[in-house]
């Protein structure tokens, strides 16, 4: 009686873990069938091995795009005018145009002036007081002391918002920002509108030809002031880290060295490796660091984005690690191997 009560409990578990089983089964299949329906947070096709990455920039060339003719400066909403009448100094007013374009002057009352240039507007004003019998001839001149409207936006390692009353060249714009800072890359983006692609400028190393770079700015002009690429040293280096590049020389395999520390004891020197990425080709160059230190081979100059790879030797490492006590170690290993 008991064994078959016994017997009894047996199958009972039995189908009870049948049952768990087939419900664990079947919310596993659920789970992929929701995660083959699922859609991730980015669903875009993968890049290809010949997709454009990291493009380098190709400067403007187009004269009639760098240098293009002066534009007139158009009054709007928020410009402070200083109207001033030749002669006199009892026609001399400074207001704001308002919101809908309009300003109010004395003698005049409102006139609208948005969209109109300052020496239309100066003109405008004349003519008037001349029409009223006012003045005879009247010599007037108007100035825009303010203006939210005339701005230029600089982003990226510099962040500024400069006022452009009048037309500035590029020097001038960077010079009010802050000037550029040890990051920044001497390939300077302009998004201007009106164009349909960004203007790049490259600024150079060569201060005779600084010239051709400073090129004049308009309101409403997005200068976009990039870093400078780095370096990265990686390995059997006292320092390992990103290193920029500076604009003003090359960066060679040596100075990236030194800059790091040096290669440590425990490098392989004659296995330095130098990854180099152009778009999605990565290329690998060995050299021989022991070698170029000593002049026997050029030192490479490197390129944004270079990885310098060190590797490191085990039994160097070890030796390194352990010190003075491995080393004596180690030679008493061989004095004891040397007897025969």
């Amino acid at each position: 009686m008991r064994r078959d009560h016994f017997r009894a409990n047996m199958c009972g578990a039995e189908a009870t873990g049948a049952r768990w089983a087939r419900l664990v089964l079947a919310a596993l299949l659920s789970v992929l069938v929701l995660a083959g329906t699922a859609q991730g947070q980015f669903s875009g096709p993968a890049l290809g091995a010949s997709s454009p990455v990291n493009q380098p920039l190709t400067p403007t060339t187009d004269p009639a795009i760098l240098y293009p003719a002066a534009r007139e400066f158009h009054i709007g909403p928020g410009d402070v005018l200083n109207v001033r009448l030749y002669g006199t100094s009892e026609y001399t007013q400074t207001e704001r145009v308002a919101f809908d374009g309009t300003v109010q002057l004395p003698l005049l009352g409102i006139l609208r002036v948005q969209g109109l240039t300052p020496h239309q507007i100066a003109d405008m004003i004349a003519t008037k007081l001349k029409d009223a019998g006012m003045y005879r001839d009247p010599q007037v001149t108007v100035l825009v002391t303010e203006s939210p409207n005339q701005i230029v936006t600089v982003i990226g390692e510099l962040h500024a918002v400069v006022p452009l009353p009048s037309e500035k060249r590029l020097y001038d714009v960077l010079s009010t920002a802050g000037g550029l800072p040890p990051t920044a890359s001497h390939t300077i983006v302009i998004n201007r509108p009106g164009v349909d692609q960004p203007i790049v400028v490259d600024l150079g190393n060569d201060p005779a030809h600084s010239a051709r770079a400073d090129v004049p700015i308009f309101a409403g002009d997005t200068i976009v002031v990039s870093r400078v690429g780095v370096v990265y040293l990686i390995g059997a280096f006292k320092n390992q880290g990103a290193i920029p590049i500076q604009q003003n020389s090359p960066l060679t395999l040596m100075q990236v060295a030194a800059l790091g520390g040096g290669p440590g004891f425990e490098g392989k020197s004659g296995d330095l490796r130098i990854i180099r990425t152009i778009g999605v080709d990565r290329k690998v160059v060995h050299v021989d660091i022991k070698k170029i230190m000593n002049g026997q081979q050029p030192d490479p100059v490197l390129q944004a984005d270079d990885i310098v790879f060190l590797p490191t030797d085990s039994m160097k490492a070890a030796i390194k690690s352990g010190g003075l006590s491995t080393l004596l170690g180690l030679a008493s290993i061989l004095v004891v191997a040397a007897r025969p």
